[in-house]
């Protein structure tokens, strides 16, 4: 588990640095990408949660989480030396709506380390792209996205990741008075699909290819290396099978985003901007995860044919470059087989089955109907039919199931496929595919309820379950476990 968080930082500053090297990275872009101003400082911060292993990805020095200055930069009191910190301008469709200029209206930039990783404040005040937001964040999102951000990491989902997050008895106002947080985020880069929408509908094309030729050289290098090939029409292919590849783990770990807007979507593919996000309990094809979402737009099931929607935006944001319609869907049309292949293989590993066969969509296709008939708790059905494999003993899986009938009959076109392969290399790949530990609702908002209380021994205990996902840890299974009753209550929105 993590070491206990200690509070009151020491007076006294080390003289090692807090962090060195940096590069400018995206500032090198210049003015019209973003406008540099400071964070807004937060009255008497406090540690809440911290992520050793980004400290050392970050080669921030040994004790860094007992020093001021780091509290202090991180809650963005305080800006280290070297840093030149700013809010990026970008647009977006939102809910499927043309929604104009967005941006950075609660996040900062303070710029690209030595690691080349950028480190993002998010709720450090108002930016120029607040509108009419307070350029805040609350502890209850803060914590959430804190804890996602490294679960979803331990599960080898790509993802922006989270430092640590800094609580100040500062009120902020969203559904209720709640008080004021930082989550310190990290990740290659923060581009989204909207940065090239903004650029495209104000007809810059100037600032747009300047982008994507940044984007380009910085962290898609083999786009240009074929000569015959349209750079940007390859850059376009390239992030259409990450974003795909992207999905289907999404869909296998059962992960709801709930506001996949085209500003939400990562040029490199990782999940980013955790808001209304779930982890199913319950399967349920069609849950919809972000009670803002009245049309059900970003419900489960609806997540992949979203992310092709978005990629179209991105398409036609990217079309003056590219300068050929052919090319441009020539470039979309892999999404939708390598989507296919990706959840499969998937899916397969979940079940066991070391190679692809015929009957495996058949397979899982039934399975997958027979889980939203009678739904079944997800994470538990893997788990169960994981240790199910192991023992050859699979009546704890036909508990689950109400339709015992249906399950019996889905049960013997498995095991005619397990028969095929060592039963003890498919456990063993079972039992390191799918989770014992996720980050259920419920366990989140405990955490969160005993954080604002000001006790954060429950969040300490579920980031350490969450960083070992795989592994069954003694004591814990309560974390394993059936949500209760009343987490079916909790409801989930933007500013969640």
């Amino acid at each position: 588990m993590p070491a206990s968080t200690d509070c009151a930082p020491p007076a006294t500053t080390p003289a090692q640095p807090l962090l060195a090297g940096w590069h400018d990275g995206f500032a090198a872009l210049g003015p019209a990408f973003y406008t540099e101003l400071r964070p807004t400082p937060l009255p008497a911060p406090y540690w809440v949660g911290t992520s050793a292993d980004m400290g050392t990805l970050l080669g921030l020095p040994a004790g860094w989480q007992q020093r001021g200055d780091a509290l202090q930069a991180f809650t963005g009191n305080a800006v280290p030396p070297g840093s030149r910190p700013l809010a990026s301008v970008y647009s977006g469709h939102q809910f499927g709506v043309w929604a104009g200029q967005l941006g950075d209206g609660r996040a900062i930039l303070l710029g690209e380390t030595a690691a080349g990783q950028e480190i993002q404040l998010k709720g450090c005040g108002r930016t120029p792209y607040s509108r009419m937001g307070d350029g805040r964040a609350v502890l209850r999102s803060s914590i959430r996205e804190f804890l996602c951000s490294e679960a979803m990491a331990a599960l080898g989902i790509p993802t922006t990741r989270a430092l640590c997050v800094t609580g100040s008895p500062q009120p902020v106002q969203r559904e209720e008075l709640e008080s004021a947080a930082v989550v310190t985020r990290v990740a290659p880069s923060f581009i989204r699909f909207g940065h090239f929408e903004h650029f495209a509908a104000r007809g810059q094309q100037a600032e747009l290819r300047q982008l994507a030729d940044y984007v380009i050289d910085r962290y898609y290098p083999e786009c240009r290396n074929d000569a015959n090939a349209n750079p940007c029409a390859a850059l376009l292919r390239a992030v259409s099978e990450r974003t795909a590849r992207l999905i289907a783990q999404w869909q296998a770990v059962g992960f709801c985003h709930g506001v996949m807007n085209t500003d939400n979507m990562s040029i490199l593919g990782l999940t980013i901007d955790y808001g209304p996000f779930q982890f199913l309990d319950a399967f349920d094809p069609g849950h919809i995860c972000n009670h803002s979402d009245h049309q059900g737009r970003y419900a489960f099931d609806r997540q992949p044919g979203v992310g092709y929607w978005n990629l179209l935006c991105l398409a036609r944001a990217l079309l003056p470059l590219i300068q050929d319609v052919e090319q441009a869907q020539a470039a979309l049309d892999s999404y939708e087989p390598v989507f296919i292949a990706a959840f499969m293989a998937r899916l397969r590993a979940k079940l066991g089955l070391r190679q692809a066969r015929a009957g495996d969509e058949a397979l899982v296709d039934g399975l997958q109907r027979l889980l939203a008939a009678g739904r079944v708790d997800y994470p538990i059905f893997w788990r169960r039919l994981s240790h199910a494999v192991a023992a050859n003993q699979f009546e704890p899986v036909r508990d689950l199931f109400a339709d015992r009938a249906g399950f019996d009959a889905w049960l013997l076109q498995y095991q005619e496929l397990l028969a095929l392969d060592d039963q003890a290399l498919e456990a063993d790949l079972m039992l390191k595919t799918n989770p014992c530990y996720v980050l259920r609702n419920h366990l989140g908002e405990e955490a969160i309820r005993a954080a604002k209380l000001g006790d954060f021994s429950a969040l300490q205990t579920l980031q350490g379950l969450l960083a070992r996902p795989f592994d069954e840890l003694p004591g814990h299974e309560a974390y394993a476990g059936f949500p209760p009753d009343w987490a079916s209550t909790i409801s989930i929105s933007c500013s969640s």
